[in-house]
């Protein structure tokens, strides 16, 4: 009997570590999330001249996500200064209901693939929107979309330390 009970509270002390263990693990998780700089955060501004600025921070990848919108439909962009167009995958491509017009070959970071060249009525990233903008359908993309130089190209960027700036430039329609 007493054999059974030393057992038992012995299970019991086991226990009872991998619950603490498991909610220190927790806490310092959480610690550490809060400590680092987050991501896909937007600020909206304006300039001096009261034109739409957009202030993005890096994630802890060192990417640039943001939200924003094709063609009134909500999307995470993923902004990308080397993409020479807006990039869609082709799920997101067919829930948006884009039109796949002729193929090309796009150059990806995992060598050359095969694309449909598409517009978009209209892009927006915050208080920045762009009319007709030319896009790319990529297999193989991920969950967001890339903000390829096809929209940025009209906006100025600036990086200041872990936020990168986006503002009035040329020919946007902010």
């Amino acid at each position: 009997m007493l054999g059974q009970a030393n057992h038992r509270d012995q299970s019991l002390g086991r226990g009872m570590l991998w619950v603490a263990a498991i909610g220190l693990l927790a806490g310092l998780t959480l610690l550490f999330s809060a400590l680092q700089p987050g991501g896909g955060e937007l600020l909206e501004g304006h300039d001096a001249a009261g034109r739409a600025t957009v202030v993005v921070q890096r994630d802890r990848s060192g990417h640039y996500l943001a939200p924003g919108a094709i063609n009134g439909r909500a999307v995470d962009f993923l902004l990308d200064t080397g993409a020479t167009d807006v990039a869609v995958s082709q799920r997101m491509a067919q829930a948006l209901g884009l039109d796949f017009g002729p193929p090309v070959t796009v150059m990806t970071a995992a060598g050359p693939a095969r694309a449909w060249v598409t517009r978009l009525d209209r892009v927006s990233v915050g208080g920045l929107s762009l009319s007709n903008v030319r896009a790319t359908i990529t297999p193989g993309l991920g969950e967001e979309a890339l903000l390829g130089m096809s929209f940025l190209k009209h906006f100025s960027l600036r990086q200041e330390g872990d936020t990168l700036v986006i503002g009035p430039g040329g020919s946007a329609d902010t």
